[in-house]
Parts: structure tokens; sequence; C-alpha cells
């Protein structure tokens, strides 16, 4: 298959499974296989065509980071309304901290051990039944909207995203089920999973390719830029949907799809090194 078409595959996987609780790891590795697109830089595309994902939660949520600017007569604080100046920033630093502190430090641990077909399935049956479980859980108890997050919840969530470290988890996953957990609806949990989903994914896919841009060719570059294009495209449509689709249902239909293809994906993946 031609360099341009894969660009185009992967690109549709990246976006419509980066924002929802399935794995988009999960999905390019099974993708990337089918296709025979595997190796080192493989890995360096499937890495940087996240920043097209990343771009448009940007673009979707210009409003919610035009928020974020600290007004000049603005103290420096953590309190104030959740999202404003200070406030808001506090709450994404304190989300994004431990996974970016956890991932450096077990980067050679998690690239040996935890990047193999048996993890990364497990990873997606014990995803899938604890999304069940924390369903069942949090439809006993009231929820509060994004607007009201509390530094401590928002510390909660980012102890929640590096289990997202282990490959077949989810980020999204992590994130939003760790945020409904701490109190919030499915709507503000997912939203704020989007939001921290720019600084995590920013500095990770940022950090590989200064690692890797002087073994990428020209046509390597054309590759990238087509594949994070129909990323950015493809997670437009997919983050506006997921959130109409949490306004009326549960996340139970995405655990048992998980549970499902947790199997699969073994089959599929079984004597690879990934």
């Amino acid at each position: 298959m031609e360099s341009w078409a894969i660009a185009i595959v992967l690109g549709v996987v990246e976006g419509l499974t980066e924002f929802i609780p399935v794995s988009s790891t999960g999905h390019l590795i099974v993708a990337g296989t089918l296709l025979g697109f595997v190796g080192e830089k493989a890995s360096t595309f499937e890495v940087a065509i996240q920043l097209g994902a990343v771009l448009s939660v940007v673009v979707l949520y210009r409003e919610w980071f035009a928020r974020l600017i600290p007004r000049r007569e603005e103290p420096f604080s953590p309190f104030g309304s959740a999202l404003d100046g200070w406030s808001g920033l506090w709450r994404i630093g304190l989300a994004t901290l431990p996974a970016l502190v956890v991932g450096y430090l077990g980067r050679n641990f998690i690239k040996g051990h935890l990047f193999t077909p048996t993890a990364v399935a497990l990873a997606l049956a014990i995803g899938g039944f604890g999304i069940l479980v924390a369903e069942r859980f949090v439809r006993r108890r009231p929820s509060s909207s994004l607007e009201s997050l509390s530094l401590g919840q928002a510390l909660g969530i980012g102890l929640f995203q590096t289990l997202a470290l282990w490959p077949g988890t989810s980020r999204a996953a992590a994130t939003i089920v760790g945020g409904m957990l701490l109190g919030l609806d499915r709507k503000g949990a997912a939203e704020f999973s989007f939001l921290i989903a720019v600084p995590i994914m920013a500095a990770a896919t940022g950090y590989d390719l200064l690692k890797t841009r002087e073994t990428l060719t020209f046509a390597d570059a054309i590759q990238l830029a087509v594949g994070f294009a129909v990323a950015f495209i493809v997670a437009l449509l997919t983050i506006s949907a997921f959130i109409r689709v949490l306004k009326r249902w549960s996340l139970a239909p995405f655990a048992w799809y998980r549970i499902v293809i947790a199997p699969l994906f073994y089959l599929l993946t079984r004597g690879l090194n990934l």
C-alpha cells in the first residue's frame, strides 16, 4: 500500500480512538500490523499524528483555553472559578504532572515490559471491566459539572492518568473514569480529559520527534503531514459526537467493545515485538 494511503488509514484510526475510552495505542498497533507498517519509523509516525488529534481539542475548546490566560489584575492563586486564569492553570498542571513524572522515570520499564501483546490485551480487558464497575458505582451518586472542579479532584484525575502509561489502558478511559469516580459528571470528566490531553500529548510527541528528527526523510515528512491532517479532521468529528453520546448514554458500550476486542488483539499480534 502507498505511504499516503497508510497515513490516511492510521490518521482515521488515531482520530477515531484517541479521545474515546478504547485505547488508540492498541488500535494503531493492530492497524499498523495489518498494513505491514511496523518498526521504529512506524512508531514515530503513530506518536507524531497524535499532534493532529491534540490540535482538534485546541480548536474545539479554544474559548476554554482562552479563559486560562491570566488577567493582569488576577492574583497568582489556585482558587477561584475552576477553569479561569491561574485557577485553571493550577488544575491542569496538577492533573498533568503525575503522568509526566512517572512516564519519564518509568519509560524504560514501560517500553521493556508493557509493550507486549499479552500486556496490551490484558489492559484492554481489565479496563473494560473497570469501566463497567465504575459506571455501576457512579450511578448511585450525585455528580457535579467541570466548573466546580477542585484542586483535589484535578490531582486525583492526574493520578488516574498514570494508569494510561500501561499501553492498552487508554488515557481517555483512565481520566474520564477517574473524573467520574471523583464526582464529575460524564460530560465534565470527558471535557477535562480533553483539556489535559494537550500538555501531556504535546510533551510526549515533541520529545519523540526531537529524538528522531534527524532520521526522517522528506517522504516521511509528507506521510506525517497527511496523517496529521486526517487525524485532526477525524478527531474534530469524533469529539463532538462523543460528547453527544455521553449526554444520553453511559460508557458501558465502550467497555464491552474493549472486552470483545482484547482476545482478538492478542490473536492478531502474538509473536510480534511491539
